[in-house]
């Protein structure tokens, strides 16, 4: 996914109307990972994780075009994953004037590799926020490929809060565990965290081990993971690693509207991207913690997300016949509604309008 550095409006106007247009909007950017999913899922399996990407960004765009906002990509495709689009700084929607402006960020399959290969933990998802007439952006882009990350759920962010916020990420990762098992009212050997498998995550695997706490490995899908901490259901109370610096961002916007958290820290896989961020950013920006609140700004954020194959947020596409079941999340920061659409089409009267057709 690309990166950019997007600038940030830290003190936001409030932008109550009586037609709270963001609650309108909501359902048009989960019909957009719904559509996504549907047109992605024909690549199950194939092996060739471009075309299934192209897929859903072909229906993504469908939707846009023919919705009134005026939308900016602040987190999109691009370099790193040598993705077909959608890319930041492209503008979505009709850009009709007074229709309302948000930024978004998304990502049509979280886990490429995966639906190419046919394994679990594949998604698409959007999140997006209202941006105030006449504000810069209200989502960051982080500008490092990968960030490390500790996401949590709100138990433990209120614990964090009471021991006056203490940076997680510079505590030994046993000193981690112990606070988070008793901020949830558990035992070490109770937790679970959740890691992508990779090899420099070595050290936390042993150190996981170590403790007695329980270990829950997955081959990509890097939002779901991060996000699953703070749902009750997923049976996940940590998650730690190097991840994507743009799923980072996808993730804030559902841990806005969960009441959950994450510490961030930009992480480099190479001393010559290191260099080239160093250039970029001073200092004290390069090793900055980011927050949730860091990341999106302000009162509005909105988070959906289709599956395509199982994963820990939502279940996979299920097809039978003519008709294809998916499920989908759709979460607002304002209310803190979390909705669960599960939805049935039949695929011979169902359109995805794709902007390859028009």
């Amino acid at each position: 996914m690309k990166q950019g550095v997007a600038t940030i409006y830290h003190t936001l106007p409030p932008m109550r109307s009586p037609q709270d247009l963001e609650r309108v909007l909501e359902f048009e950017f989960v019909r957009a990972t719904e559509n996504a999913a549907l047109n992605a899922i024909h690549w199950l399996g194939r092996g060739e994780k471009e075309k299934g990407d192209a897929a859903a960004c072909d229906a993504i765009y469908g939707v846009f075009d023919i919705l009134d906002i005026r939308g900016e990509v602040v987190i999109g495709e691009g370099i790193k994953d040598n993705a077909p689009g959608i890319f930041v700084g492209e503008n979505l929607g009709t850009w009709k004037e007074d229709s309302p402006r948000f930024n978004i960020a998304l990502d049509p399959i979280d886990g490429t590799t995966n639906l190419s290969k046919g394994m679990p933990n594949s998604i698409s998802v959007i999140a997006a926020a209202q941006v105030p007439e006449g504000a810069p952006n209200v989502m960051r882009n982080l500008p490092s490929y990968y960030s490390y990350k500790i996401a949590y759920g709100p138990a433990v962010a209120a614990a964090l809060q009471v021991q006056g916020d203490p940076c997680l990420l510079d505590m030994p990762l046993p000193s981690v565990l112990r606070f988070a098992a008793k901020a949830l009212d558990k035992e070490v050997r109770d937790l679970v965290v959740m890691t992508l498998d990779r090899p420099r995550h070595a050290d936390i695997v042993q150190a996981v081990r170590q403790t007695g706490a329980g270990l829950r490995m997955i081959s990509d899908g890097d939002i779901t993971a991060a996000v699953a901490p703070s749902l009750p259901a997923s049976g996940v109370d940590l998650y730690i690693g190097a991840g994507g610096s743009p799923e980072a961002v996808l993730a804030a916007a559902a841990l806005r509207c969960l009441g959950g958290d994450m510490q961030i820290r930009m992480w480099f896989h190479e001393e010559a991207h290191r260099k080239a961020i160093a250039a970029q950013v001073s200092h004290e920006d390069l090793r900055r913690v980011y927050r949730v609140s860091d990341l999106v700004v302000g009162e509005s954020a909105l988070f959906c997300a289709t599956g395509i194959t199982d994963n820990a947020l939502v279940p996979g596409i299920k097809v039978v016949g003519h008709q294809a079941e998916t499920h989908s999340v759709l979460m607002r920061a304002r209310s803190r509604t979390v909705r669960r659409i599960h939805a049935v089409h039949n695929l011979h009267h169902k359109i995805i309008p794709l902007r390859s057709r028009t």
